[in-house]
């Protein structure tokens, strides 16, 4: 990859920043996309007191990367407000939304750059949002926004696509990379919405779940957990740490000796300080981040492959793109349809970094062959353009 090639990646094509002011108090907001070379800016809006702009460039250009991979017709975008929302009451919140939109507006749109869901935000807020746009434009257009309430034009698979990507990915990459076929041992981090999904779908299929956690603990049994308990005592105390098993840390629950440990908590898990401590076989990232550079490093220098987040967890935006292609063509599809399509392009995306990790002997990592398909697609469509 040449430097110019490389320079043109790293810099972003539109880069929106507005300070709203909503009761006397100032509400930084930006709308970044990273590339527009495979089609409109697509990625979501975090409510979160520590957003910045360096922070919103390198998640666009994130989003543009797992687009690029997932082989859907977006580019990669994302916004924030700088705010924080557990701290705000109800009507704020929609105010800040409201404003978001009155804001970007023009920069928003169905072929443009569509938002969705992040941090701290929700279908509600996507509703909020699509609402005032279309008072602002004066028509419906639904496309403009994924993540809504179904009644609004959202999707029933959204709930758990995340997780039914990541899982699909996990079981095919069991069987290419760990010589074990049965009882294969799993430890997951974070059991929230995608974390309890996968740990469920897994336990389903045989895989023996052990171990989970949330922020405030985890909870352990090698003869494998009864996750319905799981979460009934986290739906009745707030945490799973009260069940019956052995209570443990996060950090306890990262250095188990499981076969595949997931990641669906939160960025920078396992890092250079804790990476020697590591016993798992596979690690999949269902979080954004979770495995720090010089970590990953010291993983592949161990031979222990990294399913990276941009592919991983990449079924919530695959299944925002079967909203968006609903929403512009009214056309309802069969959701039996949907989750057979959403697993072929899940499938069709692994293979790709599987085979391009094997073609080079192994000598790359699955993030860095991930990666590589990434951004020679993107090349691709800028120099077809001839923008570069």
């Amino acid at each position: 990859m040449s430097d110019k090639e490389i320079e043109y990646l790293a810099t972003p094509q539109k880069v929106n920043f507005k300070e709203m002011e909503i009761g006397g108090q100032k509400y930084p907001a930006w709308r970044i996309v990273a590339s527009s070379d495979l089609g409109p800016g697509k990625g979501g809006i975090r409510f979160h007191p520590q957003v910045d702009e360096d922070e919103v460039k390198s998640l666009a250009f994130w989003m543009a990367l797992k687009n690029s991979l997932a082989d859907i017709p977006y580019g990669g975008a994302k916004g924030g407000v700088a705010f924080d929302p557990k701290n705000t009451d109800a009507q704020t919140i929609e105010a800040v939304s409201r404003a978001y939109v009155q804001s970007f507006h023009e920069h928003l749109g169905q072929d443009i750059d569509i938002p969705a869901p992040d941090v701290y935000t929700n279908s509600q807020i996507m509703a909020y949002m699509l609402d005032e746009f279309e008072k602002i434009k004066g028509e419906h257009q639904p496309g403009m926004i994924t993540g809504k309430p179904v009644e609004l034009g959202g999707i029933v698979l959204r709930q758990d696509a995340t997780a039914r990507g990541g899982y699909l990915v996990i079981k095919q990459a069991a069987q290419e990379l760990l010589d074990k076929k049965d009882k294969i041992t799993v430890a997951v981090q974070g059991f929230g919405n995608a974390g309890g999904y996968i740990a469920k779908m897994l336990a389903q299929d045989n895989f023996l779940v052990v171990a989970v956690s949330d922020s405030r603990g985890g909870v352990y049994n090698e003869a494998g957990l009864d996750l319905e308990a799981v979460e009934k005592v986290k739906q009745e105390t707030g945490s799973v740490f009260k069940d019956n098993g052995r209570a443990l840390s996060n950090e306890e629950l990262l250095q188990l000796p499981v076969d595949i440990l997931v990641l669906a908590a939160l960025e920078n898990q396992v890092t250079e300080a804790n990476v020697d401590k590591v016993q798992a076989k596979l690690i999949v990232e269902l979080a954004n981040g979770p495995v720090n550079y010089e970590a990953d490093k010291a993983l592949f220098s161990r031979n222990i492959p990294v399913v990276p987040d941009i592919l991983a967890n990449s079924g919530g935006v695959i299944v925002s793109y079967f909203e968006w292609a609903q929403n512009r063509t009214g056309q309802i599809l069969d959701n039996d349809y949907l989750v057979a399509l959403l697993s072929k392009k899940m499938l069709s995306s692994w293979q790709a970094v599987y085979q391009k990790y094997l073609g080079a002997e192994k000598k790359i990592s699955l993030r860095q062959a991930a990666y590589i398909i990434a951004a020679q697609r993107i090349l691709a469509g800028a120099k077809w353009r001839g923008r570069i």
